[in-house]
């Protein structure tokens, strides 16, 4: 009897808990919308500002004037992301080995995740595998994966991609720079992390056999737009998590991908 009093109280609680919840987030949406508005006002202000001196950069000084116009770009629109209480932070930042080639392989959340890696680790030159549809229309970001060093690929076509990911491994393998690749090839829209595609990483890795794989957690950039792209959720916490650097020459291809798969995902929260 007491032991039904007891799971009747728990029962009774977790309802409680979860109708708590439900009201809580239908509140912060509400008063989300308003500062939503100014909040995206302001960001895309800044990628219609940065893109023609990302332009001016790039035409008339080269890759590093290019570069650090990004960087810029990116720093401001950190700071937007500041103004609906969201914060970042870093952890272990000191295990990524330097003067190497990197793979950056981590889950994905959201839009934000780049934001914040080319900001935060922007001494590693990060480079992108995206897909082709962002090389167009959006003011900054469309013109920097275009010119910047990353590669975009057509997800419906893998023969495609081969060639382009290919050259960015020969990239980063003769400058020392990064690649950052999102293995489940689109983002999760409840942090819950999805299975490992392979064929970009295993490109990656045969044709930087110097490199080394960074594995990278990232937790509550999903909640950035957990309503949709409109309104965007508050005061959130992202927090992205390095984990044990993995030399590429150490590994098989197969024992790489499973030590990969599993350091990503083991700290992920949802």
């Amino acid at each position: 009897m007491r032991q039904a009093n007891i799971v009747s109280e728990l029962n009774s609680a977790k309802k409680l808990f979860v109708t708590f919840a439900s009201n809580f987030l239908s509140m912060q949406k509400i008063i989300s919308y308003p500062i939503s508005i100014m909040y995206y006002l302001l960001f895309g202000l800044a990628l219609f500002i940065f893109h023609p001196i990302q332009w001016i950069c790039f035409r008339f000084f080269g890759y590093q004037a290019h570069k650090k116009s990004v960087d810029y770009l990116n720093f401001m629109l950190i700071k937007c992301t500041n103004l609906v209480g969201t914060t970042y932070k870093f952890e272990n930042s000191d295990r990524i080995p330097e003067g190497v080639p990197l793979i950056f392989v981590a889950n994905h959340q959201s839009m934000y995740d780049i934001i914040a890696m080319i900001w935060f680790l922007r001494r590693f030159h990060c480079k992108f595998v995206s897909k082709k549809e962002l090389g167009k229309g959006i003011p900054s970001v469309s013109y920097n994966l275009r010119h910047g060093g990353s590669v975009l690929i057509d997800r419906k076509d893998p023969k495609q991609a081969i060639p382009l990911i290919k050259g960015l491994s020969e990239y980063i393998e003769k400058n020392n720079r990064t690649a950052v690749i999102f293995p489940e090839g689109t983002r999760s829209k409840t942090g819950a992390p999805k299975e490992f595609a392979q064929s970009g990483l295993k490109i990656l890795c045969k044709y930087a056999p110097s490199a080394y794989v960074v594995p990278i957690t990232i937790n509550n950039s999903w909640k950035m737009v957990r309503f949709g792209f409109f309104p965007v959720g508050l005061g959130n916490s992202l927090r992205f998590t390095i984990q044990t650097p993995l030399k590429v020459s150490d590994f098989t291809f197969t024992e790489l991908i499973e030590k990969t798969e599993r350091e990503v995902k083991k700290d992920i929260q949802f």
